[in-house]
Protein backbone atom coordinates (compact mmCIF):
# COMPACT_ATOMS: atom_id res chain seq x y z
CA UNK A 1 0.00 0.00 0.00
CA UNK A 2 1.33 3.09 -1.20
CA UNK A 3 2.46 5.57 2.28
CA UNK A 4 -0.96 7.29 3.06
CA UNK A 5 0.22 10.43 4.49
CA UNK A 6 2.39 11.42 1.10
CA UNK A 7 -0.71 10.50 -0.64
CA UNK A 8 -3.31 12.43 0.95
CA UNK A 9 -0.22 15.35 0.51
CA UNK A 10 -0.37 14.43 -3.09
CA UNK A 11 -4.18 15.19 -3.86
CA UNK A 12 -5.72 18.45 -4.82
CA UNK A 13 -9.16 19.47 -3.30
CA UNK A 14 -11.44 21.93 -4.06
CA UNK A 15 -14.95 23.06 -3.79
CA UNK A 16 -16.82 25.46 -6.04
CA UNK A 17 -20.42 26.08 -7.39
CA UNK A 18 -21.65 25.77 -11.20
CA UNK A 19 -24.53 27.33 -12.47
CA UNK A 20 -26.89 24.47 -14.94
CA UNK A 21 -29.76 24.14 -16.89
CA UNK A 22 -31.63 23.01 -13.63
CA UNK A 23 -29.89 25.74 -11.38
CA UNK A 24 -26.94 26.32 -9.16
CA UNK A 25 -24.92 22.69 -8.43
CA UNK A 26 -22.21 22.19 -6.01
CA UNK A 27 -18.59 21.18 -7.57
CA UNK A 28 -16.47 18.90 -5.92
CA UNK A 29 -12.78 18.59 -7.87
CA UNK A 30 -10.04 16.34 -7.24
CA UNK A 31 -6.65 16.04 -8.85
CA UNK A 32 -3.21 14.07 -8.56
CA UNK A 33 -0.39 13.54 -10.85
CA UNK A 34 0.61 10.14 -11.86
CA UNK A 35 4.02 9.00 -12.33
CA UNK A 36 2.62 7.53 -15.78
CA UNK A 37 2.33 8.64 -19.47
CA UNK A 38 -1.24 9.89 -20.68
CA UNK A 39 -1.85 6.76 -22.53
CA UNK A 40 -1.99 4.72 -19.59
CA UNK A 41 -3.58 6.53 -17.49
CA UNK A 42 -6.03 7.02 -19.53
CA UNK A 43 -6.19 3.03 -20.59
CA UNK A 44 -6.36 2.69 -16.62
CA UNK A 45 -9.48 4.95 -16.51
CA UNK A 46 -11.28 3.42 -19.32
CA UNK A 47 -10.26 -0.05 -20.21
CA UNK A 48 -13.06 -2.43 -18.28
CA UNK A 49 -10.42 -5.15 -17.81
CA UNK A 50 -8.27 -2.67 -15.94
CA UNK A 51 -10.97 -0.61 -14.02
CA UNK A 52 -11.73 -3.32 -11.37
CA UNK A 53 -7.73 -3.65 -10.62
CA UNK A 54 -8.45 -0.19 -8.56
CA UNK A 55 -11.79 0.73 -8.36
CA UNK A 56 -14.76 -1.65 -9.15
CA UNK A 57 -16.10 -4.36 -11.54
CA UNK A 58 -17.67 -2.42 -14.44
CA UNK A 59 -20.03 -3.64 -16.94
CA UNK A 60 -21.65 -1.94 -19.80
CA UNK A 61 -21.02 -0.06 -22.73
CA UNK A 62 -18.11 1.99 -22.52
CA UNK A 63 -18.14 4.35 -25.05
CA UNK A 64 -20.00 7.04 -25.73
CA UNK A 65 -23.76 7.22 -25.13
CA UNK A 66 -23.03 3.84 -23.68
CA UNK A 67 -24.55 2.99 -20.16
CA UNK A 68 -22.16 1.64 -17.73
CA UNK A 69 -23.02 -0.41 -14.52
CA UNK A 70 -20.33 -0.07 -11.28
CA UNK A 71 -20.63 -3.22 -9.24
CA UNK A 72 -22.73 -2.00 -6.18
CA UNK A 73 -22.34 1.35 -6.55
CA UNK A 74 -23.53 4.18 -9.36
CA UNK A 75 -24.59 3.76 -13.15
CA UNK A 76 -24.55 5.99 -15.77
CA UNK A 77 -24.39 7.15 -19.66
CA UNK A 78 -21.20 8.24 -21.02
CA UNK A 79 -22.18 11.55 -22.83
CA UNK A 80 -18.50 13.08 -23.88
CA UNK A 81 -15.29 11.57 -25.08
CA UNK A 82 -12.36 13.00 -26.21
CA UNK A 83 -9.70 10.28 -25.69
CA UNK A 84 -7.16 10.33 -24.55
CA UNK A 85 -8.09 13.81 -22.85
CA UNK A 86 -11.78 13.61 -21.20
CA UNK A 87 -14.83 12.02 -20.76
CA UNK A 88 -18.21 12.87 -19.28
CA UNK A 89 -20.60 11.11 -17.54
CA UNK A 90 -23.93 10.78 -15.67
CA UNK A 91 -23.77 9.61 -12.13
CA UNK A 92 -26.24 7.82 -11.08
CA UNK A 93 -27.24 6.19 -7.77
CA UNK A 94 -30.04 5.61 -4.81
CA UNK A 95 -32.32 7.40 -7.38
CA UNK A 96 -30.30 10.93 -7.96
CA UNK A 97 -28.63 12.20 -10.81
CA UNK A 98 -24.85 13.97 -10.86
CA UNK A 99 -22.12 14.26 -13.65
CA UNK A 100 -18.68 13.48 -13.34
CA UNK A 101 -16.03 15.17 -15.63
CA UNK A 102 -12.18 13.82 -16.23
CA UNK A 103 -9.88 15.25 -17.08
CA UNK A 104 -6.43 14.47 -18.07
CA UNK A 105 -3.22 16.19 -18.85
CA UNK A 106 0.51 15.44 -19.49
CA UNK A 107 2.70 17.46 -17.77
CA UNK A 108 5.56 16.80 -20.05
CA UNK A 109 8.06 14.84 -18.06
CA UNK A 110 6.43 11.68 -18.75
CA UNK A 111 3.82 12.11 -15.94
CA UNK A 112 0.63 12.46 -16.34
CA UNK A 113 -2.50 15.45 -13.92
CA UNK A 114 -6.06 13.40 -13.65
CA UNK A 115 -8.55 16.03 -12.57
CA UNK A 116 -12.52 14.89 -11.49
CA UNK A 117 -15.13 17.32 -10.89
CA UNK A 118 -18.18 15.71 -9.37
CA UNK A 119 -20.93 17.99 -9.86
CA UNK A 120 -24.55 17.36 -8.07
CA UNK A 121 -27.56 19.37 -7.35
CA UNK A 122 -27.31 19.27 -3.14
CA UNK A 123 -29.80 21.08 -0.81
CA UNK A 124 -28.76 23.00 1.48
CA UNK A 125 -29.73 20.86 4.22
CA UNK A 126 -27.61 17.99 2.94
CA UNK A 127 -24.78 20.00 2.54
CA UNK A 128 -24.59 21.84 5.73
CA UNK A 129 -24.80 18.00 7.22
CA UNK A 130 -22.25 16.25 5.30
CA UNK A 131 -20.26 18.99 3.25
CA UNK A 132 -18.23 18.02 0.29
CA UNK A 133 -16.87 15.39 2.48
CA UNK A 134 -20.03 13.72 1.20
CA UNK A 135 -18.44 12.75 -2.22
CA UNK A 136 -15.27 13.64 -1.76
CA UNK A 137 -13.74 10.74 0.96
CA UNK A 138 -14.70 8.70 -1.83
CA UNK A 139 -13.03 9.99 -4.21
CA UNK A 140 -9.81 10.13 -2.08
CA UNK A 141 -9.89 6.16 -1.88
CA UNK A 142 -10.56 5.98 -5.96
CA UNK A 143 -7.08 8.05 -6.37
CA UNK A 144 -5.55 6.30 -4.00
CA UNK A 145 -6.81 3.22 -5.48
CA UNK A 146 -5.23 4.51 -9.01
CA UNK A 147 -2.15 5.42 -7.43
CA UNK A 148 -0.94 1.51 -5.91
CA UNK A 149 -2.72 0.47 -9.63
CA UNK A 150 -0.26 2.86 -12.12
CA UNK A 151 2.59 2.44 -9.44
CA UNK A 152 5.91 0.70 -10.68
CA UNK A 153 7.68 -0.30 -7.03
CA UNK A 154 5.39 -3.33 -6.29
CA UNK A 155 3.13 -1.15 -3.85
CA UNK A 156 -0.05 -2.11 -5.95
CA UNK A 157 -2.70 -3.80 -4.42
CA UNK A 158 -5.72 -5.47 -5.23
CA UNK A 159 -9.21 -3.60 -4.58
CA UNK A 160 -10.15 -6.84 -2.13
CA UNK A 161 -6.69 -5.67 -0.55
CA UNK A 162 -7.93 -2.33 0.04
CA UNK A 163 -11.37 -2.99 1.19
CA UNK A 164 -9.53 -4.72 4.04
CA UNK A 165 -7.39 -2.00 4.67
CA UNK A 166 -10.39 0.43 4.77
CA UNK A 167 -11.69 -1.38 7.78
CA UNK A 168 -8.21 -1.17 8.95
CA UNK A 169 -7.26 1.43 11.57
CA UNK A 170 -4.76 2.52 9.03
CA UNK A 171 -7.76 2.60 6.79
CA UNK A 172 -10.04 4.38 9.12
CA UNK A 173 -7.04 7.29 9.78
CA UNK A 174 -6.59 7.61 5.84
CA UNK A 175 -10.39 8.51 5.60
CA UNK A 176 -10.47 10.49 8.98
CA UNK A 177 -7.90 12.79 7.40
CA UNK A 178 -9.24 12.82 4.22
CA UNK A 179 -12.78 14.00 5.37
CA UNK A 180 -10.75 16.63 7.62
CA UNK A 181 -9.53 17.96 4.41
CA UNK A 182 -12.21 18.47 2.64
CA UNK A 183 -13.60 20.20 5.77
CA UNK A 184 -10.20 22.82 4.73
CA UNK A 185 -11.57 23.19 1.47
CA UNK A 186 -15.02 24.16 2.35
CA UNK A 187 -13.67 26.61 4.63
CA UNK A 188 -11.70 28.16 1.81
CA UNK A 189 -14.62 28.10 -0.28
CA UNK A 190 -16.02 30.45 2.30
CA UNK A 191 -17.85 28.10 4.48
CA UNK A 192 -18.07 28.89 8.13
CA UNK A 193 -15.07 27.25 9.58
CA UNK A 194 -17.38 26.01 12.70
CA UNK A 195 -19.98 24.52 10.33
CA UNK A 196 -17.49 23.03 7.84
CA UNK A 197 -15.45 20.91 10.77
CA UNK A 198 -18.93 19.86 12.32
CA UNK A 199 -20.20 18.73 8.88
CA UNK A 200 -16.50 16.72 8.51
CA UNK A 201 -17.03 15.11 11.70
CA UNK A 202 -20.72 14.05 10.25
CA UNK A 203 -19.34 12.42 7.10
CA UNK A 204 -16.43 10.52 9.05
CA UNK A 205 -18.20 9.08 11.19
CA UNK A 206 -20.53 8.03 7.95
CA UNK A 207 -17.50 6.38 6.39
CA UNK A 208 -15.71 5.25 9.32
CA UNK A 209 -18.73 3.89 11.40
CA UNK A 210 -17.05 5.89 14.45
CA UNK A 211 -19.19 8.04 17.07
CA UNK A 212 -18.67 12.05 16.31
CA UNK A 213 -16.10 13.24 18.34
Amino acid sequence: MIEATSQLNAVRRQVGQRTLEAGEARVTTISQTYDAPLEDVWDACTNPERIPRWFLPVSGDLRLHGRYQLEGNASGVVERCDPPKSFAATWEMMGEVSWIEVRLTPTGDGRTRFELDHIAHVDQERWDQFGPGAVGVGWDLALLGLATHLANDGSGVSPEQSEAWSASPEGRAFMSTASDLWGEASIAAGTDPEAARAAAGRTTAFYTGTPES
